[in-house]
């Protein structure tokens, strides 16, 4: 089997976007460095795991058992000149150490002429350097989705719970990023068009050509003709209109409105904050950033709820930090329903079954059920996706 190689840089199914979610243990560098594991069934599948769905546990392998190799191309800007390699390493991938910086650079790292350099070289502008490195096994993550639109120009694909959108440390190749380039080989140019966190399900937009991407992307970054609807299973029952309740019905009466609307700005929790989690947490409050959500009541059970959000605005984590701020957490929400100490331990210990207990879900209850989009060619696409079984099965 050759050698073929992996570009770590995602290729144009990356978009500028912020990481899917960057509180999340398992989800939040860049793809440099994974962990090292003894085989591929280092990583055991979820219980309960369905046998019919690709979890990729030999994603990272070719069909002859060799691994995969994957690249990262690394290129001197001129304003780093000068620097030591080490250095110029550290300002491209600055999560890692010194120490671990210059063992990479020992045992991956080759200029592009083949020679392997030392920590010490002194970069010069346009130098080109590339990281080899064998593929290593990755959490299993379902890897089978559906596609809920399919136009010449786009997909809405309806993104299963636990795959991460694009590579970090852990995942690479269990990614949506790598499965569209599977399913869809002859398709160079697809691109993701908005973000949604790894543990969320439900409704994505990918671009098919890169001029449909721009008119997408434009139209999510500036919330023009865009309409995102979420499902998210609560703790408790929210005082908000029920779905057909007088209250529920558009134009019942001036004194009524159809949902609640949440007006509570957001902002990153920052030293001095009462929290463990300094820039991770969304804390509410003045000195936010507007942060708007409607919200109604779809279906009620003994002491959950099924709510259903619509983002006004979209700042990161906005729906799980409002739910949360007024006293309904979702389910499985690892940072804002149990406190620091439940997301630290998470953290360090990963889900135990203590934990699991605790959260009730090994994902937070959150499903992105419907979008609405202009569609590059003129009109409106609007896609739906399905509660998916676990979510409903928390109100049976």
């Amino acid at each position: 089997m050759p050698m073929t190689s992996e570009p770590a840089d995602g290729g144009e199914l990356d978009d500028d976007a912020a990481p899917d979610d960057a509180a999340d243990p398992a989800d939040a560098s860049v793809v440099d460095d994974l962990p090292e594991a003894d085989a591929p069934g280092a990583f055991a599948l979820p219980p309960g795991a369905d046998p019919a769905i690709d979890w990729g546990q030999r994603a990272h392998l070719h069909p002859d058992g060799s691994p995969r190799i994957i690249e990262r191309h690394l290129v001197v800007p001129p304003e780093l000149a000068g620097l030591r390699l080490d250095h110029f390493v550290k300002t491209q991938i600055p999560r890692l150490s010194r120490t671990r910086i210059q063992t990479i650079i020992t045992t991956q790292l080759r200029r592009a002429d083949g020679h392997a350099p030392k920590p010490a070289t002194i970069v010069a502008a346009a130098d080109h350097y590339i990281l080899r490195r064998a593929a290593q096994p990755e959490p299993p993550c379902p890897r089978t989705f559906g596609v809920l639109v399919r136009d010449p120009r786009l997909y809405v694909v309806d993104k299963p719970a636990g795959l991460p959108v694009h590579a970090s440390a852990k995942f690479y190749f269990n990614t949506l990023t790598r499965v569209l380039a599977e399913r869809f080989p002859d398709e160079p140019e697809l691109q993701i068009c908005h973000r949604l966190d790894r543990e969320t399900s439900g409704c994505l937009v990918v671009a098919r050509d890169r001029a449909a991407a721009a008119v997408i992307k434009h139209a999510f970054a500036t919330k023009d003709r865009v309409r995102k609807q979420y499902l998210a299973v609560v703790h408790g029952q929210p005082p908000w209109p029920d779905a057909g309740s007088p209250a529920a019905t558009p134009g019942y009466t001036p004194e009524y409105t159809p949902e609640y609307t949440i007006d509570l700005p957001l902002r990153v929790a920052q030293p001095g904050d009462p929290t463990k989690l300094i820039h991770v947490r969304m804390l509410p409050g003045p000195g936010g950033l507007p942060a708007i959500t409607r919200v109604r009541v779809e279906r009620r059970s003994a002491d959950r709820a099924l709510v259903r959000c619509t983002l006004v605005t979209g700042r990161q984590h906005q729906i799980r930090a409002h739910l949360a701020a007024l006293g309904f957490p979702i389910i499985g929400d690892k940072l804002y329903a149990h406190g620091d100490d439940a997301f630290l331990r998470y953290c360090n210990d990963g889900l135990v079954p203590e934990l699991l207990r605790l959260f009730l879900l090994p994902r937070h209850a959150l499903h992105a059920a419907s979008v609405s989009f202009p569609h590059p060619d003129g009109g409106t696409i609007t896609a739906e996706a399905p509660l998916p079984p676990d979510l409903a099965g928390l109100l049976a």
